[in-house]
């Protein structure tokens, strides 16, 4: 909440769509769970925003009402959402997140038991062939207003709030390629890509030369040069492989 006033979810519909899509049969509250966490984690929803209506995600995610509610609770109970009553009432992000799980490098390395490398490859060729896919495409005037207030977003966050905002950046290009699939799939792998990043150092320098890489790939899209998109998006990704090697080898 801004000023008492409800926040309704923002942004260009892609990332929701990707996000809040039918969830499997085989576990069903899971993936509720999973998908809400990723919604949230990921500032498709951000704090103080509220959740789309109980009716519009259950119909959405292809779950009960029952399912929903238990996935609420759950996220509720672990911190990351509460429920209000009233007439602008209804199931808000906390403004206040509960931290991501601490963990030493070591350990963190050793439990992914070689997962880095896949995780990036993984996330390389997506990424990169997200920022190709929208420099080709003619994009909206609310896609490119999307874009650039994501960019700025990020590049004016605070250090709490960069990760965030960061990943918000990378889901908002993967949605302005025009693909759901595409978006979805990028959504998991910087789910996974997350638990690394949270297990090391955020760098100030670092920061400041991804903002300036941020910048490059998005006027790239904007320019509808896909050439440079993808070189200046596999750049970026390159800086942070390096120092997710560096830190967790």
């Amino acid at each position: 909440m801004t000023g008492g006033a409800v926040v309704e979810p923002a942004g260009v519909s892609g990332a929701d769509e990707a996000l809040f899509r039918p969830v499997r049969t085989g576990n069903p509250f899971e993936e509720t769970v999973e998908r809400l966490l990723q919604a949230i984690k990921l500032g498709v929803v951000a704090p103080g925003d509220r959740l789309p209506s109980e009716r519009d995600l259950a119909a959405r995610l292809n779950v009960s009402r029952v399912t929903l509610r238990e996935a609420i609770r759950a996220l509720t109970e672990s911190g990351y959402v509460e429920s209000r009553r009233g007439r602008y009432g209804g199931t808000f992000v906390n403004e206040r997140l509960p931290k991501p799980r601490r963990v030493t490098p070591k350990q963190l390395s050793r439990e992914l038991s070689g997962g880095i490398d896949d995780a990036l490859v993984l996330r390389s060729a997506l990424e990169t062939g997200a920022a190709e896919a929208a420099a080709l495409r003619e994009l909206s005037e609310a896609e490119i207003d999307h874009l650039r207030r994501c960019l700025v977003e990020t590049s004016s966050a605070r250090l709490a709030d960069y990760r965030r905002m960061d990943s918000r950046l990378h889901l908002a290009i993967a949605e302005v390629s025009g693909s759901a699939s595409l978006t979805s799939a990028t959504a998991e792998v910087r789910m996974r890509l997350n638990e690394l990043l949270d297990a090391i150092p955020l760098l100030e320098v670092n920061l400041g030369h991804s903002n300036r890489q941020h910048e490059a790939i998005v006027e790239a899209i904007l320019a509808g040069d896909p050439e440079a998109a993808r070189r200046a998006m596999q750049e970026h990704l390159s800086g942070t492989a390096a120092l997710l090697r560096g830190f967790l080898a």
